[in-house]
């Protein structure tokens, strides 16, 4: 029988909740203010919790809630309250990485399935096992695991065991994110959910008896990014993941936008509906669309991870910067009778070639003849943060995401 593995999107608040499930996302993965490893202010209200798994369920699609952090042991006391209201909002699954949280979350609320975090650090098949007898019904592995070392865990664990493993996005310098860098340099801890990215930063040597003087390490005329790596990218050979037993395909990114997640989530989708679509062909071919979709969101260079083993990873980046070849400019509210009804989200003028990427992951060249404000006024551009307009269109539904290339 076919294994059909699940397309898992992050969704850091509401809006990207439903942008992942619009554009083909299977499931997706959030947030509250507490307990997940993204501390930042866009997160998950309780309330908005239950709204997001109302809108999920309706479609047919799953919410997995993050409790990965290391709590403190004033932490851990709110951890009960946090664990009802949760299953109260009705979410599919508990993601943790703690053992007290995997006892809190058994004890509090039996009925929902735990998966163990990839900030547990699961890299061979007996540590897949034993989150399997401690009740886990899922581990998300260690982005350290080649395509062997996951056709090996399959193997050798219980069939129930799914496994899940990151597809595509940022890759941490430190093993499965356990790192002190943000901690020890800037007092906000990774595994809190507060990393500040200090593998991003652009380093220099020092000599103790030259004080002030600092020496380039030397990489490339830009200095050196030792620490720094690349984004995984994974569709190319999305076909390999899920014949080694992978249930579960993770897109990284829960701080990334909204516009990002619906990007991402098109491209994988599609990636992984042509792998299905012929499952026995040992010679799969990437949808040259797919990754031309890939290279229209902000991203680093990409790299195929540790899949292929440490001498292919080719993690190191020479540079903090990000590829942004494509600009997000717009969405689309609405289309009727030729007129699609639009939104501010970035300027462009008459003369502009932009694209219209629609939730079923087509994308659509258009080169508007004009454009109409609020007023009724024809005008040149779209200056204004936020504002309305119209635009002539072929047929665009609604959720439609406008941008523009920028090189």
């Amino acid at each position: 029988m076919l294994q059909i593995p699940e397309l898992l999107a992050p969704a850091g608040d509401l809006e990207r909740l439903r942008y992942a499930v619009n554009y083909g996302a299977d499931a997706v993965y959030c947030g509250l203010p507490e307990f997940g490893m993204r501390s930042a202010p866009a997160n998950f209200t309780p309330e908005q919790l239950t709204e997001g798994v109302i809108y999920a369920h309706a479609r047919g699609r799953k919410v997995y809630l993050t409790m990965n952090t290391l709590p403190t042991n004033e932490e851990a006391d709110r951890l009960p309250e946090a664990i009802r209201e949760a299953a109260k909002a009705g979410v599919d699954a508990f993601i943790v990485a703690d053992l007290g949280v995997l006892e809190a979350c058994k004890t509090f609320a039996p009925d929902i399935d735990v998966h163990m975090s990839t900030q547990t650090g699961i890299t061979n098949w007996a540590a897949a096992r034993a989150a399997y007898d401690l009740g886990a019904k899922r581990v998300v592995l260690a982005r350290e695991m080649t395509l062997q070392d996951i056709a090996t865990i399959r193997d050798k664990t219980p069939p129930e065991l799914e496994i899940e493993a990151f597809v595509h996005g940022a890759m941490c310098m430190s093993v499965s994110g356990r790192c002190l860098l943000s901690t020890y340099m800037t007092g906000r801890d990774s595994n809190r959910g507060q990393c500040a990215q200090p593998c991003r930063w652009k380093y220099f040597l020092s000599e103790e008896n030259r004080p002030g003087q600092l020496y380039e390490i030397g990489e490339n005329e830009n200095g050196s990014y030792i620490l720094n790596a690349n984004d995984m990218c994974t569709a190319p050979f999305i076909d390999l993941i899920c014949k080694a037993g992978v249930d579960s395909l993770k897109i990284e990114g829960r701080a990334k936008t909204f516009y990002y997640v619906a990007s991402v989530t098109a491209a994988y989708r599609k990636a992984l509906d042509a792998y299905l679509a012929d499952p026995l062909n040992d010679n799969f071919e990437l949808p040259a669309e797919v990754y031309e979709e890939l290279t229209r969101t902000s991203h680093r260079h990409y790299s195929p991870g540790f899949y292929f083993g440490r001498e292919q990873a080719k993690q190191s980046t020479d540079s903090a910067a990000y590829i942004r070849d494509w600009e997000f400019v717009g969405t689309v509210d609405g289309w009727e009778n030729g007129i699609a009804s639009c939104q501010q989200r970035g300027k462009w003028s008459l003369g502009d070639r932009l694209e219209a990427l629609c939730p079923d992951g087509r994308s659509i060249p258009l080169t508007p003849e004009w454009i109409e404000n609020e007023a009724g006024e024809r005008v040149e551009s779209t200056p204004h943060a936020m504002e309305k307009y119209t635009i002539p269109t072929p047929e665009l539904p609604p959720m439609s995401l406008l941008r523009r290339k920028t090189v």
